[in-house]
Order: structure tokens, then C-alpha cells, then sequence
């Protein structure tokens, strides 16, 4: 139906790595690649990344996960607010990435060409 990108960014906004999948894949599938080989202070992410799984790798990480815990959780975990307000970085480099015509519509009709887009336009956000 549609493509989902996956995105990690340093602190400042800069990709880092970007995943395509469908547009019905959970968020969370793909964090434990994103994080693959990565290093850092903390993680942040919004609350579809609450898994054990990716708390488990960023503690291995040796960073802090600034992650609120799902409203299902039955142990609320503790998180740092002031912390979290920087996640919208993020949002913002999605936000700068879908200034390109050719990603906010989607252009390309193969997944590889697209992924080529994707990355052509975090060289401009580097540059």
C-alpha cells in the first residue's frame, strides 16, 4: 500500500541510516537494525520502540533509553521529559527529507531507486 522509512539521525538531525519496508510494518521491527553497530549517550524514541528487546540492546549500548513506556505496560519505567523534548529532531529531518518532491510523493517505483533518493537528499542535509 505504501512505503514506511525507518530513520535514525544523530542529535543534531543528520541521518544516519534509513530502513524501507511496506507501509503496514510496525516501527519497532526495524530498531534493532537501525541500532546495529551504533554507539551513543541515550536513544530516543517515541513509544512504539517500548519492546524489551530494544531497551535490552540500548542498555548493551551502554546509553540511556528516553523511550515512555506504553500505556499497557503493567511497571510504568521512569524516563527523562526534558530529555525527550529533543526528540523532535527527528520529526524535523522527516520534515526536511519530504521537502523533496520525488520523497513526499514517492516517485520511484522501486524500493532501491526511492532508498537512492533518500540518501541523495541526506547528503544535501550533511552538506
Amino acid at each position: 500500500m505504501g512505503t514506511k522509512i525507518h530513520l535514525l539521525t544523530d542529535g543534531s538531525g543528520c541521518p544516519l541510516r534509513f530502513i524501507l519496508t511496506g507501509g503496514q510494518v510496525n516501527d519497532c521491527t526495524q530498531a534493532l537494525a537501525l541500532l546495529d553497530g551504533m554507539t551513543g549517550k541515550a536513544v530516543l524514541a517515541d513509544k512504539a520502540y517500548d519492546s524489551r528487546a530494544i531497551l535490552e540492546r540500548i542498555q548493551k549500548m551502554q546509553a540511556v533509553a528516553v523511550i515512555p513506556p506504553t500505556a499497557t505496560r503493567k511497571i510504568q519505567r521512569e524516563y527523562d521529559h526534558q530529555l525527550y523534548r529533543q526528540r523532535n529532531c527527528i520529526e524535523r529531518t522527516f520534515r526536511w527529507l519530504k521537502q523533496f518532491r520525488r520523497i513526499a510523493t514517492r516517485y520511484d517505483r522501486k524500493a532501491h531507486y526511492f532508498l537512492a533518493t533518500l540518501q541523495i537528499a541526506a547528503f544535501a542535509i550533511w552538506g
